[in-house]
């Protein structure tokens, strides 16, 4: 883990997508976090110490979907499965294949399995297998302040983790798409899929893949818009918690009452034809229950005043 000095710095983005504005100030303490996302290797020691069955290897509750099909209440997971053709970018069932028996192990669906992946990022991964990890390491999953600000690595209000341009002297800084999303894969960084951790440069606090590869789970609850600026800056807010979870269902799914939480950091689908969220103030809302082959996660520990380097109390 590497330590992450607190501070206040500026949240959000006035710039892009509706869901990041208003920047804001805010304050967080110090904490420790992952250098890397979670990987399958490590993911795989969990679940031997603990006999941990992923969210994705459980069939779903027909009482927690009303109105689901009965023959797709299987165990499964979603898998990008791009087509071979430009297809309407409304509609992501186009490039998104629910699979019965996909998971953690099987990243792909029946017949793939984690050879030569023990270095990726550990997908598939609902927010009760994220914490459950969490929890037996003796971590946390951070909130959506603490996950941003380790993301700038220090560079407040920069575009990019890394400065301002996307593709500095043309080298690709993240694991992202590169080509016409979702039917053309250029792969001009050599990676179709997720990429091992540490194959791009690190951000200003040595952390990787902060941006790209796999979106990463984060303890707070959704909100559909940042709170405005402190009026005052004896009013920034403190180590914030995210929104209220009965803001949090989805009002498209009115009968289905799934919580949503906070994703960051956008993944190897991020493109900039589609998704350009593979910056520090991007968010998305992920519903709790679902899974997919490209959301991973990383922990936090917040430590007692003694863990503190140079503390010396």
């Amino acid at each position: 883990m590497a330590w992450i000095e607190g501070g206040t710095f500026r949240m959000g983005s006035d710039s892009h997508y509706p869901e990041e504005r208003p920047a804001h100030r805010v304050s967080v303490a110090g904490f420790f976090i992952d250098v890397t996302p979670v990987n399958n290797a490590q993911f795989r020691a969990f679940v031997e110490a603990t006999g941990h069955v992923t969210v994705a290897e459980i069939a779903p509750d027909p009482k927690d979907y009303p109105g689901a099909r009965p023959e797709m209440l299987k165990a499964g997971s979603l898998v990008f499965t791009p087509p071979d053709h430009p297809v309407d970018l409304r509609d992501w069932r186009q490039w998104w294949d629910f699979r019965f028996r996909a998971s953690w192990r099987k990243p792909y669906g029946p017949g793939s399995s984690l050879k030569g992946l023990d270095e990726h990022p550990v997908v598939h991964i609902a927010y009760a297998d994220a914490l459950a990890y969490a929890r037996w390491a003796g971590k946390e999953l951070p909130t959506e302040a603490e996950w941003e600000f380790a993301a700038r690595g220090g560079l407040d209000g920069a575009e990019y983790a890394w400065g301002e341009e996307f593709a500095p002297d043309g080298r690709q800084m993240a694991n992202t798409w590169q080509g016409e999303f979702p039917f053309q894969n250029l792969a001009l960084d050599g990676y179709e899929r997720t990429s091992p951790v540490k194959s791009y440069p690190p951000n200003g606090y040595g952390l990787h893949d902060m941006i790209g590869n796999v979106w990463e789970w984060t303890a707070d609850f959704w909100s559909t818009r940042h709170p405005e600026e402190a009026l005052s800056p004896c009013c920034v807010p403190q180590n914030p918690r995210g929104g209220p979870e009965e803001a949090s269902f989805d009002p498209g799914q009115p009968t289905i009452r799934i919580p949503r939480k906070v994703v960051k950091g956008g993944s190897h689908l991020c493109a900039p034809s589609y998704c350009r969220r593979y910056r520090p103030a991007a968010r998305h809302a992920e519903p709790v229950d679902s899974s997919m082959s490209h959301i991973g996660f990383r922990c936090v520990r917040r430590p007692k005043a003694s863990d503190i380097p140079g503390d010396v109390s």
